[in-house]
């Protein structure tokens, strides 16, 4: 797509379209961050959003922003596996301060990933993936819910 040929229309549709995916990002962590809501976890509704929102904005940034630069005549590289990258090693900063120790309990390791796992949902929106993105947040939610009650109920040898 050549960004500098596009007619007002054309635009408002582009625009929309990534309005779109950010829209979306913050409906599957909607789901996601209202189980840890619900559950009473540390990270709930509104961090699980913004992680998946921002994972979504930096995603898009990545694929069009610098191709936009390029294009225009500014130097630059358009790699968008580096903001990817980037993006996993700081959820994984972020995840990092969720989990907590107290005696010999851990806490907080299935927040981490779900906060993961929102950053995942949130690039997938960025690229327009929302299949992609509807299967990994049901997918998450049979986890979270699901496997908690096989937990209770059969490995009750175990306190959740």
């Amino acid at each position: 797509m050549d960004f500098i040929h596009l007619n007002i229309n054309d635009m408002f549709d582009f625009e929309l379209a990534l309005l779109f995916r950010i829209g979306a990002s913050i409906l599957f962590a909607f789901l996601l961050g209202l189980e840890r809501e619900i559950t009473g976890k540390f990270a709930g509704l509104r961090t699980h959003i913004l992680v998946s929102a921002g994972a979504c904005v930096f995603t898009l940034l990545s694929i069009y922003a610098f191709k936009m630069q390029v294009i225009a005549g500014f130097a630059g590289v358009n790699d968008p596996a580096r903001i990817a990258a980037q993006i996993i090693t700081g959820i994984g900063f972020i995840g990092a301060g969720t989990v907590m120790r107290h005696g010999n309990n851990i806490y907080g390791i299935t927040t981490a990933a779900t906060l993961w796992m929102c950053a995942a949902i949130g690039m997938a929106c960025g690229t327009g993936m929302f299949d992609i993105a509807a299967v990994a947040t049901i997918f998450s939610l049979i986890v979270l819910v699901l496997v908690r009650k096989f937990e209770r109920n059969f490995l009750s040898s175990k306190s959740y």
